[in-house]
Order: C-alpha cells, then sequence, then structure tokens
C-alpha cells in the first residue's frame, strides 16, 4: 500500500505547489522510491479542455487521453513517469460522476450531500492504484480557505483517518512576505494559515516557506513553536534561476529527509542525485546561445505554451547551448510584419485555436520556407504551413481551414484542412459531428505515425519508422491535396498507420522545415529531451553559425 503525500497551499496562489511537488516526487526517486502525482483542483470545469489558455495556461495531455492541469507536466518531466486520466481530477469530474450515479439510483434513494457522497467520491479517486507504488503525491489545487476546496480538504482529512496511522502526510506551502520599511519577514500569515488549516482537522507535518529572502533560523524556530511543526521540517524555498534546480536546493534544505522523518523512515536509503546534477551542468555551462522566434497567439501568457518553453530548454541541453526564446505575436506579423523574424535561427509555429492571428503564422511559415531558416510547426503550426505551400507553390491561392469558415459562418476558402469526423483509436472507430460537445471531443492522446524512409523526421528519431506522440485537435489536413501538394514539393512523411491520416511534413530541400500534427513537447523532459526539439535546435545552431 502506498504512503501519501497530501500537499496544500496557503496564503497566496502561484507559490509553486506543483513544482514543490515534482520535485519532491524526482527526490524520492533519487533515493530509490517509486512515485505517482496526482492533481485535485476545486474548479467545477469538468477538466480545463474547454478553457482559455489565458484562464489556466496550457492544457496538458496524456497518453490516454486526459485533458490536465499543466501541473501535470511538470509532474513527467520532472519524474519521467507518464500520468493518465486517473491522475487528475476536478470538482467538476467530481459533482459530474455523484449526478450520475444518483440518476441511476446507484444511492438507493439516499439525500445526496457533500458528506459522505462527494468526499467518498474524492477518496475513491485517490486509492486508485494505490498499490502500484511506494509513494503517491496529491496536490490539492487552490489555497486553504477558498470555499471550493473544502470539500477537497474534507476527503484527505478523512482518507488519512482511514488509513493505518503513518501511512499520511500533510505537507504545506506557504509565504513569508518581507516589508521593506521595517527590513524584517514577517510569519504571521504562515501563523494564519496553518491555523485555518487546522481549524479544517489538517495538521501539517513539513512545512515549506517561499521567501525572497534568507529566512532566520530564529524565524524558523517560531514557525515551528506557532505552527506545532518539528523545526527540522520547517523547509526554506528561495527563489531559483531554473526551475531544475529545485530538487538539487530542495534536497540542499532538507525537504526529502524532513518527509521521510515524519513517515518514521530510518535509515533512509542514500540518494543519487547524478541525475539532477547533469541536468544543472548542461544548464549552467551551455557553450553558445541560438535565438528562437516562438510565433503564437496567446504570447501575452509565457504559461500557454509551457511545454514548448520548456522542451526548448531541453534541446538547448541535448546540444549544450542555451535557447533565447522570444514570444512573437503572430498578429504582429500579418501584412508587411514579417521582417520582424530577421535575425532568428529558427522558427516554431505552436497549437492554437480559432482564425485570429493565423495569417501571422503563414507569413512565418513563408519567411522561413524562403530564407531557409529551421521550422518547426506543431498542431496549427503544421496545418498554416501546408496552407503556405498549397497557396503559394500549388496554384490553390484561397486555401485556408474549414475551422475559420466554421467560426466565420461562411464558406471563403478550399478546405486543406477540414473537420476531422472519423478516425480509428485502437481497434474502434471514433465519430464526431460539428454539433458535439466541445469538451473531450477531440482526437486526443497518443497515436502512431509511420514515416518515409530516408525522410528527415525519421533521422530525427534515429531511423525510426514508426513513432508515438500525443495529439490534440480536432481539424486534420486533407489527405485528398496529398499528391499536388508533393507534387509542388512538400513531402508528406509522416502519416497515421491506415494511411487517411497526415501526421507529418517536410521539405526534402530545406536545411531542417518538418511540421507535425502531434505535440512532441508533452513528452519532453530534461533528462530525455523530444527528438524533435534536440533536432530542430541543433539545426538552429548550424543557422547560428551561417548568419
Amino acid at each position: 500500500m502506498a504512503r501519501y503525500i497530501f500537499i496544500t497551499g496557503g496564503v497566496v496562489s502561484s507559490l509553486g505547489k506543483g513544482l514543490a511537488s515534482a520535485a519532491l516526487g524526482a527526490l524520492l526517486q533519487a533515493r530509490g522510491y517509486t512515485v505517482r502525482l496526482r492533481k485535485l483542483d476545486p474548479y467545477l470545469n469538468v477538466d480545463p479542455g474547454t478553457m482559455s489558455p489565458f484562464e489556466h495556461g496550457e492544457v496538458f495531455v496524456t497518453d490516454d487521453g486526459a485533458e490536465t492541469d499543466l501541473d501535470l507536466g511538470h509532474y513527467e518531466r520532472f519524474t519521467g513517469v507518464s500520468a493518465r486520466k486517473t491522475d487528475s481530477v476536478s470538482s467538476g469530474r467530481i459533482y459530474s460522476n455523484v449526478l450520475e450515479k444518483e440518476r441511476r439510483g446507484a444511492y438507493l434513494g439516499k439525500t445526496i450531500q457533500v458528506i459522505p457522497h462527494v468526499t467518498n467520491e474524492i477518496k475513491d479517486f485517490l486509492a486508485v492504484g494505490e498499490d502500484e507504488v511506494d509513494f503517491m503525491l496529491c496536490e490539492i489545487g487552490g489555497t486553504v480557505g477558498d470555499i471550493e476546496g473544502l470539500p477537497f480538504f474534507e476527503a484527505i482529512r478523512q482518507f488519512a483517518q482511514d488509513r493505518p496511522r503513518g501511512r499520511c502526510i500533510f505537507m504545506h506551502l506557504t509565504l513569508l512576505p518581507y516589508l521593506a520599511a521595517s527590513g524584517e519577514l514577517k510569519t504571521k500569515p504562515t501563523q494564519h494559515s496553518v491555523k485555518e488549516l487546522r481549524s479544517i482537522g489538517l495538521q501539517p507535518d513539513v512545512l515549506v516557506c517561499r521567501s525572497e529572502h534568507p529566512i532566520p533560523e530564529k524565524e524558523r524556530a517560531k514557525i515551528a513553536l506557532f505552527c506545532n511543526v518539528r523545526p527540522d521540517a520547517v523547509i526554506p524555498a528561495y527563489d531559483l534561476k531554473s526551475i531544475y534546480e529545485a530538487p538539487l536546493a530542495y534536497h540542499r534544505a532538507g525537504l526529502d529527509q524532513a518527509v521521510l522523518d515524519a513517515f518514521q523512515i530510518s535509515p533512509a536509503p542514500r540518494p543519487d542525485m547524478s541525475r539532477w546534477e547533469d541536468v544543472m551542468d548542461r544548464l549552467e555551462n551551455a557553450e553558445g546561445q541560438v535565438k528562437i522566434a516562438v510565433v503564437g497567439k496567446y504570447t501575452q501568457l509565457e504559461d500557454a505554451y509551457k511545454s514548448i518553453a520548456e522542451a526548448l530548454t531541453h534541446g538547448g541541453m541535448a546540444n549544450r547551448v542555451r535557447v533565447k526564446a522570444d514570444w512573437v505575436d503572430s498578429e504582429k506579423l500579418e501584412g508587411e510584419g514579417a521582417h520582424l523574424l530577421d535575425g532568428y535561427n529558427g522558427i516554431i509555429v505552436p497549437g492554437g485555436f480559432g482564425e485570429r492571428g493565423t495569417e501571422g503564422m503563414v507569413a512565418a511559415a513563408r519567411y522561413a520556407r524562403e530564407k531557409k531558416v529551421p521550422y518547426l510547426g506543431i498542431c496549427l503550426g503544421m496545418q498554416m504551413a501546408v496552407i503556405e505551400a498549397a497557396r503559394n507553390l500549388a496554384d490553390m491561392p484561397d486555401a485556408g481551414s474549414e475551422e475559420f469558415d466554421h467560426e466565420a459562418g461562411e464558406t471563403r476558402f478550399t478546405p486543406v484542412v477540414y473537420h476531422l469526423k472519423e478516425w480509428v483509436q485502437g481497434n474502434y472507430t471514433v465519430q464526431r459531428k460539428l454539433t458535439d460537445d466541445k469538451g473531450g471531443t477531440m482526437r486526443l492522446g497518443a497515436y502512431t505515425a509511420v514515416l518515409a524512409p530516408g525522410s528527415r523526421i525519421s533521422e530525427v528519431y534515429g531511423g525510426a519508422l514508426e513513432i508515438e506522440d500525443r495529439h490534440r485537435h480536432r481539424y486534420e489536413v486533407d489527405a485528398k491535396y496529398r499528391d499536388q501538394l508533393e507534387s509542388a514539393g512538400l513531402s508528406f512523411s509522416g502519416m497515421s498507420p491506415d494511411g487517411r491520416l497526415p501526421e507529418v511534413v517536410e521539405y526534402r530541400d530545406h536545411p531542417w522545415f518538418i511540421g507535425v500534427q502531434s505535440h512532441p513537447e508533452l513528452k519532453s523532459k530534461p533528462f530525455e529531451p523530444a527528438p524533435l526539439f534536440a533536432g530542430f535546435v541543433r539545426a538552429a545552431m548550424e543557422n547560428e553559425r551561417l548568419v
């Protein structure tokens, strides 16, 4: 049976609970334990799939097709453990399950209440797969005191009571604000946060205190005394230059030891930190720099492209160079704005939805093709590269996407990109209509692509003729235009196993130009960079030398 670590937050949001959870998972792995990380979000959306990137950052997609919070991306990047549908749940999903059961009569006519029915549903979720790993780390979204989080706090209180003594501990993240006027750190917000937590029956075993300034021993002792926590379980967490320093920083601060002490695991296995020492060596001792333009439509919020940013960093690590990524608003490239891409060593056009800004993405693809600048198009970025080729090489000046016509309510384009109505998933054929609900109805999760022998994409993957990456889209390049586009020079070098869905396009006469329908960034890790990003950064290095 797994040991459970429940991670909560207080004082303010965005303290870095997800990062602390991921780093702790990595530290437990370094000591030889197996881990799985889970996220419980209090919002009422069933999942983040229909939320705007400006609301909630990127949507992370798992192999089995769940649309989840971006924290699951941190979990995967730090532990290498592939997340599953059972690793993410929201209040919306919990209430939806409870109400479905009530409609089926599963509660035998009882009055449905938050306690016990909602809390039981949360506990059932927590217990899934508990016999598979040594430690289960469960992060509760939001901040203690939020009204929507109360059922989750009550559920983890009950869950810990139900388990044998010593199988569950609680880790709480708080903020120590610094008052410049008096020149001191204030512990009172942390004391109040723990008081709020204790009022609902939860006593933290480990306190992680975020601070911009060193925390004196006197203040740590004061926090320990007033919050009823052992002094060596008050862990300082300071701002870092890179998130990948977190496992080493938390280890130096004693987080993993405090957690193992709370479980009374003694003597604990010694940690092997060589993986993270190598990661930091590659980051800190880069031998050059490349400039990459990320041409997107949600560039005001970097979290909207979190996995892209991290995969670029990983690609830099693989090549021992520093990647300077600039977020370029695609709308600024429309008309005569493509000159804004001058001086970049590589161009990425990531995924997105809707017509806004797409003409700038088409301009970016044309710029990369004509100027011979390395280009990586992801999902929408691949579709825009195909539209650019159709318009400017294949004599289809009105080429476009059916998505944009549906959005506008009129037919304006030759649809080289169309609404995907049917595809094969395992042994089943999935069918979709335009009138279907938006949530959870895209082509989601891991799918196989068959690669052309001798293609650039096959070379990037070490000569592989089959690859598997995660997808998230409902529009697809129409294979009926394949011959016309290939005659114009755009090669369809990857297809779905049934040969119906284009997965990869590339130009053979270009130094490095690849578009993929999948999202390879989602599987990239600092110790195992996504091959496409490592290859793209390598091509950008070559371009930098030419410039």
